[in-house]
């Protein structure tokens, strides 16, 4: 808080977290890694309708090692490396050292779940590979998030679009070139290998880091630390992707392809706004204004949620409308399935920009232990979804349970940080539900008079110019003119 001392005069600066500067270098590198990736998985998923749902049955294998190792430590890894007296060098080898004995373990963990599905051996193989390439990110994120923690976030996006293009042009051109699906897979290996290696490289060459091999009793120090996190992490991917492998086990690939086409639609906004935006670059502003300022936090909080919601409704709107041409369009007509399943996903959108940011704001508040029994909660009323809907009709009932899900414990944190910061206000609650209803209203009347594309675009025009007033004001929020202390 601010403090002044008698004689001594407060100087008034405008300190500016340049969070569009920061999400610039991270999106541009984002684009260039999701525009390669999308273009490998439509090339995957026109090719072969099964071989796409292994893929995806496989990449949700690699995702669970990977957020179980990445978000338990990393998010513990936020606060230490902010800390002044801790040796980042030490910190950033005491973390590395832990994520690869978690993730060994979990990949013991793997084989014999795989053993258990009764997987083909091409399945298990192809699980396996990915699996590894995928987890194996989680050594390599240590490293970027002391470049977030630091402010290096255009060294990160540099390093991730090298990683992205040799990752993918690999796949893309044994893909091309009719290569056997577990051939291909090893695209994933080369692009975390390219990621690792520069982390390395690019660390090596900063003389403010010195590694040194730490004790063991420092190692337990900060691991016991992260285990809070890394259940909160085990808890929070099962309940995101238990109804794939339902899915698998009543359905088979070809379900599974279905459901994975519309959810990495979905999916991938929500993880846009939340890697991007919250992860890396508001969660280290949460965390430093919560020990510093909580007064310029709750601004940040309550800009951050207006503009958040005011992006979240357009999206939602384009992907329910336009949901038949979008799947039609982009993965052919094998994909009817996903055209009605993306309706029933698009309130994921908000409810996830939602949750996150309050998951990311109660960490900051160190309300771990309440946050990891939302999502332990959350994980047994899913896994109750599943068993509930997927066997009579997989398809429906996994859109039902992982929508539900989420929706339950976005109830349970966005509720807690209401009830702390207030989160939205009822001006701009108001606000929201008036643009939304015209916008509706317009769409409703323009159909009768005009195409379709008119009428769409007619419906977007209200929302839309709330969200870019609320960016403007969101942005200006960091800009603001604060009292500092020469002397505290």
């Amino acid at each position: 808080m601010t403090e002044t001392m008698p004689g001594v005069s407060v100087h008034h600066q405008e300190p500016s977290h340049r969070v569009l500067r920061k999400f610039a270098y991270l999106l541009s590198a984002h684009w260039v890694r999701e525009t390669l990736a999308a273009l490998f998985m439509i090339s995957l998923a026109r090719h072969n309708t099964t071989t796409y749902g292994e893929f995806m049955l496989a990449l949700s294998v690699g995702q669970i090692l990977l957020f179980v190792a990445e978000f338990g430590l990393n998010q513990h890894l936020v606060p230490l490396l902010v800390r002044k007296e801790n040796e980042q060098g030490d910190i950033l080898l005491q973390v590395s050292m832990l994520k690869g004995m978690l993730l060994a373990c979990e990949c013991l963990g793997m084989l014999f779940f795989v053993h258990w599905q009764g997987y083909s051996h091409g399945l298990k193989m192809l699980v396996f590979v990915l699996g590894i390439g995928v987890g194996m990110e989680a050594l390599g994120s240590s490293f970027f998030v002391a470049f977030q923690v630091d402010g290096h976030q255009g060294r990160e996006g540099k390093i991730k679009a090298i990683g992205a293009t040799l990752g993918f042009g690999y796949g893309l051109s044994l893909l091309y070139l009719g290569a056997a699906p577990l051939i291909v897979a090893f695209y994933k290996i080369v692009e975390t290998a390219a990621n690792l290696a520069g982390v390395l490289f690019t660390s090596a060459r900063r003389t403010s880091l010195r590694f040194r091999l730490p004790r063991i009793s420092h190692i337990w120090a900060t691991g016991r630390g992260s285990i809070v996190f890394t259940l909160m992490a085990i808890a929070a991917i099962l309940y995101n992707k238990a109804n794939i492998f339902f899915l698998q086990r009543f359905g088979g690939p070809t379900y599974v392809a279905q459901y994975s086409v519309t959810w990495e639609m979905v999916d991938g906004i929500s993880t846009l706004t939340a890697t991007l935006l919250l992860k890396n670059i508001l969660f280290p502003l949460f965390v430093k204004l919560w020990e510093t300022d909580r007064v310029e936090l709750a601004r940040l909080i309550r800009n951050s949620t207006e503009w958040l919601l005011a992006a979240a409704l357009p999206i939602m709107f384009v992907l329910f409308i336009e949901s038949d041409r979008l799947i039609g369009l982009i993965y052919g007509p094998a994909y009817g399935d996903a055209v009605w399943m993306q309706k029933y996903l698009v309130p994921a959108i908000a409810i996830g920009f939602m949750h996150n940011l309050a998951a990311y704001l109660m960490i900051s508040m160190k309300h771990e232990l309440l946050l990891l029994s939302f999502y332990l909660g959350g994980l047994a009323f899913n896994i109750m979804c599943c068993v509930v809907f997927i066997p009579a009709n997989p398809l429906l009932g996994s859109v039902l349970a992982i929508v539900l899900t989420k929706a339950v414990i976005a109830v349970a944190t966005v509720s807690t940080c209401q009830l702390r910061f207030g989160l939205i206000s009822k001006t701009a609650l108001y606000h929201l539900i008036s643009t939304a209803t015209l916008g509706g209203i317009l769409y409703l009347i323009s159909r009768i008079y005009l195409f379709r594309e008119a009428s769409e675009i007619l419906a977007l025009l209200p929302i839309l110019t709330l969200a870019c007033y609320r960016w403007r004001e969101f942005n200006k929020s960091h800009r603001a003119h604060l009292c500092q202390s020469i002397l505290r």
